[in-house]
């Protein structure tokens, strides 16, 4: 089939380069031309693991071009992908869709055969039938353009991956050709018993919000409870492992550490909240806003920890940050925990220096007050502490005895329990590790 993808983000950009890959023929849509000539050169913007070799060999082949006008997407293709950001809005709580009403808009003249868009973005509910008249009415098609809303839910880290191995593939449609449509582009994908699940479009469009917002429930929990071990002596590890073999549990998500981050968990738990507040629902809204407390006092807690582990407050330390993506895997470094903690420490007196393999370039532009170290023994001379805030390999794989010549008395605070804290000891550091008992 011939597709397009309009946004080239860290959505569209994997969508595009694995719909070329399972075998269509496919052109991505971006307003920004120097991005659309770096990813016709086969150069990856943005980091993901697999997507740069990926995108090479698919705008080598000529399977997969890119370009900056909508009219030449419209000719081309019978299926379009909407994969533009949705942002917080202005109010803090809800979707701002103006990208993907902007974008079908912009489409919508140039739409004079019928056609099937597909909703990639995750949206406000009810954002599908109001996309549909939108369409109806602009385009020259008329009503034989047809909306599905088809939610993602990549990881970041992992887009490759779950593009092309997906866990479920989700359509919200309101006709049997549109789901024909959906079944002929996803064909590669079926075949590999990858679960196909059809819904009306409002129900499509909130599963994505109710997946994210439980998964930001349950990190919420877990970090709640490392708070009570914290302060009882016990070991959140350990209680960990033994309530994720429960089967209703699960250990998957369940792991304590400084708080989710990303572009996608915040804004969809905040979304799904105000979504529950305004259908009425108020448990559920009461719960979803205990889980964002939780959440936003993570930067605070940290803190605290640091500085029980120092013996003294920040104020003139010292200090650096290993990890500023939000997560390993990825440069993306929106509402990451770790600059989160990195600038709190600044705010309170620090001397920050902050370390990623990756993100160096997308923390700088984001928080350009504090200082940036490119390798890892750079990043920790003269430090007195080091606080590992995401879980890169890279920091897994860190020498400490190496490190320790570069450092006196070196106290290491491990958020995301990475380390091996004996052979850290051994080596001459004072470690202190999230939710464990200060012994340990």
């Amino acid at each position: 089939m011939r597709v397009s993808v309009i946004g080239c983000g860290h959505l569209g950009i994997p969508h595009a380069a694995a719909m070329a890959e399972i075998g269509h023929e496919v052109i991505g849509v971006d307003q920004d031309r120097a991005k659309v000539d770096r990813l016709n050169a086969g150069e990856c913007p943005i980091y993901e693991e697999g997507l740069p070799e990926l995108l090479a060999v698919h705008t080598a082949s000529g399977r997969l071009r890119f370009s900056t006008d909508l009219t030449e997407a419209a000719a081309f293709a019978d299926v379009h992908f909407l994969a533009v950001g949705t942002p917080i809005d202005a109010d803090g709580r809800s979707y701002d869709t103006s990208q993907v009403f902007g974008a079908a808009g912009a489409l919508a003249p140039h739409l004079a055969r019928p056609c099937v868009i597909i909703g990639k973005s995750t949206v406000t509910v009810g954002t599908s039938r109001d996309l549909a008249a939108l369409l109806a009415r602009l385009a020259p098609a008329g009503e034989s353009v047809e909306v599905v809303w088809n939610p993602e839910f990549l990881r970041e880290g992992h887009a490759v991956e779950d593009s092309l191995r997906p866990d479920r593939i989700v359509a919200g449609l309101c006709s049997q050709h549109a789901e024909d449509v959906v079944r002929e582009v996803y064909a590669p994908l079926l075949r590999e018993q990858i679960p196909l699940y059809v819904t009306d479009p409002a129900t499509a469009e909130l599963i994505k919000g109710a997946a994210n917002a439980y998964l930001g429930m349950k990190i919420s929990f877990i970090n709640g409870v490392a708070d009570m071990c914290a302060a009882a002596g016990a070991d959140v590890i350990q209680l960990t492992e033994a309530i994720g073999v429960d089967p209703r549990i699960g250990r998957g998500g369940l792991n304590a550490g400084p708080g989710y981050g990303g572009g996608c968990l915040p804004k969809d738990v905040r979304a799904f909240t105000a979504t529950a507040r305004a259908l009425g629902a108020s448990g559920a809204a009461t719960l979803l806003r205990a889980a964002e407390e939780v959440n936003e006092s993570r930067p605070a807690a940290v803190l605290t920890l640091i500085e029980q582990t120092l013996g003294r407050r920040v104020e003139g330390v010292k200090a650096t940050v290993w990890g500023a993506s939000f997560k390993a895997g990825t440069n993306d470094v929106r509402e990451s925990p770790a600059l989160a903690i990195a600038t709190l420490m600044h705010q309170r007196g620090a001397k920050v220096t902050v370390h990623d393999p990756y993100a160096v370039p997308t923390a700088l532009a984001r928080q350009p007050e504090l200082d940036y170290a490119e390798g890892l023994e750079q990043s920790v001379k003269g430090t007195e502490l080091v606080v590992l805030a995401t879980e890169w390999p890279h920091f897994r794989h860190a020498d400490p005895v190496a490190l320790a010549t570069l450092v006196a008395d070196p106290v290491l605070v491990d958020l995301r329990n990475l380390l091996k804290a004996d052979t850290w000891r051994g080596a001459g550091w004072t470690v202190r590790q999230l939710g464990r008992p200060p012994a340990l």
